[in-house]
């Protein structure tokens, strides 16, 4: 599946909402789990974008990292109700994959099975688009680590994907792919899902 497909799934999960802060989708292909989380739906969703101080996660140990903390807030509270699907023994590999909110979020369920599935690191991927800034401060090795087989996709001139502001201490994790061209669209046509899956099919049909 390319990213012009899984991008397409994404957008058409059947989406629900279980009294967590995210909504989400999950899909068995064999031994294949896939997580889908929506983008944002809602004012609740929009007050937890700009909720931006940073926020120590709570396994701290030996790799401290800090996040946004309305992402984080909405990934422990949505966190349970995928614990049992993840910790399923019969799922073999991952693919996580959300848009603009959801892709904040799938950034922390991606760190999440990394840390509770070491058995499945080899398999797991990670996918954002449009994806905001999350992790704050300095990223020690050890813990970027655990997004090194999480994707960044950026149409360029996309606004979210360039906030909270670097300025603050924010940034990206994981590889960062852009797409698009510059100028093309305004910041905020940019982060459109109809104008983010235009581009991927080019740079799926120019790759």
């Amino acid at each position: 599946m390319n990213l012009y497909q899984l991008f397409g799934k994404c957008l058409a999960a059947p989406y629900r909402k279980d009294g967590g802060s995210a909504n989400y989708a999950t899909e068995r292909a064999g031994e294949r789990l896939y997580i889908f989380f929506e983008d944002s739906d809602g004012a609740e969703d929009w007050s937890i974008n700009i909720d931006f101080p940073a926020k120590a996660y709570e396994r701290m140990g030996k790799f401290a990292w800090f996040a946004h903390r309305g992402f984080l807030d909405a990934w422990k509270r949505t966190e349970k109700y995928l614990a049992r699907t993840v910790s399923d023994e019969s799922v073999k590999s991952v693919t996580v994959a959300g848009y603009s909110h959801g892709a904040a979020m799938a950034l922390l369920c991606h760190e999440y099975i990394w840390f509770n599935r070491p058995d499945l690191r080899p398999t797991l991927e990670g996918y954002g688009f449009g994806c905001p800034r999350v992790i704050w401060g300095f990223v020690s090795d050890g813990v970027a680590r655990r997004w090194e087989n999480f994707l960044v996709i950026r149409n360029i001139d996309d606004i979210v994907t360039h906030l909270p502001p670097s300025a603050l201490g924010y940034s990206h994790v994981g590889r960062l792919l852009e797409i698009g061209e510059s100028g093309k669209y305004t910041r905020i046509e940019a982060h459109y899902a109809e104008n983010i899956l235009n581009e991927l099919r080019r740079y799926e049909k120019n790759k």
